[in-house]
Formats: structure tokens, sequence, C-alpha cells
């Protein structure tokens, strides 16, 4: 039994490989109201559900449970009548990867919905770095932007992830860490400094259910991680922006990677229906922007493409009055990807020119190359089918 078996039984819940079928409604990511009102639905009165809501929430995002069996503060007979109603249980880990740089891979195996058929699958990645770590999150099944430079972006989109599906990513990297208060680890000190919504997919076309994740997971009474240390990065979906400032309120990073419309049209393909100008507006009027807050541009570093310091010079132009901090990405390379790296001579005049120009412009380290972690190289084995085609497939096996 591994580690993270461990972590799992001590919680009350059966090894991740076997994972059972959600055959019930989940708890796992509702906001507190929807919370109180799943407990209504089963049955509970009026007066109580604040209360029994802080309990079963404290159970699940302070204790890391698995299992109403473990959740003590309530009584044996409202943990079995919770137990036979909900289900509260982890996303299948159908794969864990380890990097030699420390980073850890795990993929993910969602519900189905139909009996006896696998799930779609998803990736998470965890960062370690002196001082900080932090956990890269997905928010889609695949993607439909098709970034010409992202791995991610050569599977079609198969669905949104669910807020349940969402907060799951972060509850398997904490007990996969043993950062829950009944592991054996020693230190008080947080593993899982940072979350940055860069994973799978786009986030600002799940919204809603990226929004309520992030409620959660930034939820002072549990998990407790200050929207300040969580980063939602979006390709450009302008019209979302605002509004995702407004509602959610934690750091944004744009997905940037080019100085001109004809550029980023290759890119990202979203810039043809947004371009940059547009986006850049966007970014001016993001609520709650300063220098305390600033937006991080991402800039992946693709030689021959974007790698002048002639685009260095446009870039610091383009950016000129927003509160910015400028990511250059050395481009991580992937099967049949069309691009090389810029060489890295080339990497460190850009950052220089950016950086005397008053931006902070960090270069950051490639991790987890070697199990095809890094930046823009996450990608699951799903195909985009309908359900009762898999359905027969299954079968077939059987």
């Amino acid at each position: 039994m591994t580690a993270l078996d461990i972590a799992h039984d001590k919680r009350g819940a059966a090894s991740p490989a076997a994972a059972p079928a959600r055959a019930k409604p989940g708890l796992v990511g509702l906001t507190r109201q929807k919370l109180m009102d799943a407990l209504k639905s089963a049955g509970l009165p009026e007066k109580q559900l604040r209360m029994r809501a802080g309990q079963v929430w404290n159970g699940l995002y302070k204790s890391g449970f698995t299992d109403f069996s473990r959740m003590t503060t309530l009584s044996k007979d409202l943990r079995e009548t919770l137990g036979n109603a909900f289900d509260i249980s982890r996303l299948e880990i159908v794969t864990e990867q380890k990097s030699v740089d420390g980073t850890r891979k795990w993929l993910l195996r969602l519900p189905s919905g139909v009996p006896g058929v696998p799930g779609p699958e998803i990736e998470t990645v965890y960062i370690p770095e002196e001082g900080r770590g932090t956990l890269c999150v997905s928010s889609q099944v695949g993607c439909t932007l098709t970034c010409t430079f992202c791995h991610t972006g050569t599977q079609k989109l198969v669905r949104n992830l669910t807020a349940g599906e969402i907060v799951g990513q972060v509850l398997i990297a904490r007990d996969a860490l043993g950062e829950w208060p009944d592991s054996n680890r020693n230190s008080d000190d947080r593993l899982i400094t940072n979350i940055v919504m860069m994973g799978m997919g786009e986030p600002l076309y799940n919204f809603d259910n990226v929004r309520d994740a992030l409620d959660v997971i930034s939820d002072g009474e549990g998990i407790s991680l200050s929207k300040r240390r969580i980063t939602l990065s979006t390709s450009g979906v302008v019209p979302m922006i605002e509004k995702a400032g407004a509602d959610i309120g934690c750091m944004l990073a744009i997905s940037l990677h080019a100085v001109n419309d004809e550029t980023r049209n290759k890119l990202v393909p979203l810039n043809k229906k947004y371009p940059i100008r547009e986006l850049l507006d966007a970014c001016r009027n993001y609520p709650g922007l300063s220098n305390a807050r600033r937006i991080t541009f991402e800039y992946v570093m693709l030689k021959g493409v974007n790698d002048s310091i002639e685009d260095a010079k446009e870039l610091v132009r383009l950016l000129k009055g927003i509160p910015a901090k400028i990511n250059l990405i050395p481009f991580n390379p992937w099967p049949g990807s069309p691009y090389e790296c810029s060489d890295w001579a080339q990497i460190e005049k850009f950052a220089d020119f950016v950086n005397r120009a008053g931006y902070a412009s960090p270069v950051r380290t490639p991790r987890g190359r070697d199990i095809m972690a890094a930046c823009g190289q996450l990608k699951s084995e799903t195909v985009k089918k309908r359900a009762s085609e898999r359905f027969r497939e299954a079968q077939a096996e059987a």
C-alpha cells in the first residue's frame, strides 16, 4: 500500500484505484448555501441547517474526511442518514507520476454517469519550489481553443468540470502531500500555498463552476487559501474578464504570447474574436487592479516567432499603464509540436529588455518535463464519444 492509499484509508475511504461509481449526489464543491439546501433535501430540520452544514464543511475541508462515519460531531444516526444520501468520496486516481525535480502529476478519472463505463480524464500538477508549492488545476476535459503551442489544445473539449471536480483536485493533492491534521507530516507549514487555474481548459468558459469552486477553496473555515494566492489564467475571453474580477476576485493571468494580431491569431485563435486591443482594454478595467494586484501576462518563448527584441519593445509599449508582471515561459515541447524553444541567450536578452523597462519578467524554470507535466504539456487520453457508444464498448469488453 502506498502512502497515498494510507492517507485515504485514514479518512475512511477505499483505495483511490477502487473509487466507487457516483450513484448518489455529491457534496464536495457545493457552496455553503447549496450545501444547506442539500441537507434540507435529506430531511434535516430548518433550524439545524446552518449548524449541520458547518459541521459537514469542517469535516470535508478541515479534516479531509471521505466518509461520514469519521464526522463524530454528528450523531451516529445522522451520519448514517447522510452516508445513505450523499457521496463525499474522491475522484479516481488512474496514475501518479513524480518528476526528478519533485513535480507530481495525477491523471484523474471522472464519473461517466453510465454504470460500468469509465469516465473522462483530467490531469493535475503539483510544483514544489523553495518557500512555496503551486497546484495547477484543470477546469475542463480538453479545450475548445486549439492554441497551436499547447498540447491540451490538440484534445477536443469533452465537457466542463463540476465545482466538485475542481475542488476534488485540491483534496487529492492534499491527501498525497499529507496536508490534513491527522497526517504524519510534522511541519505545520502549508505545502500547497498557491493555486493556478492553468491546467486543462479555459476557466472563463466554465465560469459558474470555477467561481463556486474557488469560493469553497478560499473559505476561511475550510481550505482557507487567500484569493491573492489563487490565479485564474485566461486566453482572453474578453466579455467575462470584468465579471471574473467582480464575482471571483482572484488574481488574473493573461495568456498573451504575441504582440500583434497577425501572430497571435496563429498562436491563440481566440484572438480573431477578441483582438489584442480589446483584451488589453478589458485588463485595464479589471476590478481591483493595482500595483499590489498586478495582472500576470504569460508569454511563451518560441524561436523565430515572438522572441525578437522588437517584440520585447512592442510588448512594453502595449502594457504601458497596466500594473503588470510578465512571465516568460520557455516553450515545453510535446510530440508533434510545430515550434522550438527560443535559444536561452535570446530569452535572457528579451527578459533583460523588459526588466529595464520596469516590468518584473521572471523566466519560468521548466518543471516536470520528463513526465509531460510542464506548462502547455497537459493532455488526457479522453476521446469525445456519446455515452451510448462508450456503453456498448464497455459491454463488448465485458
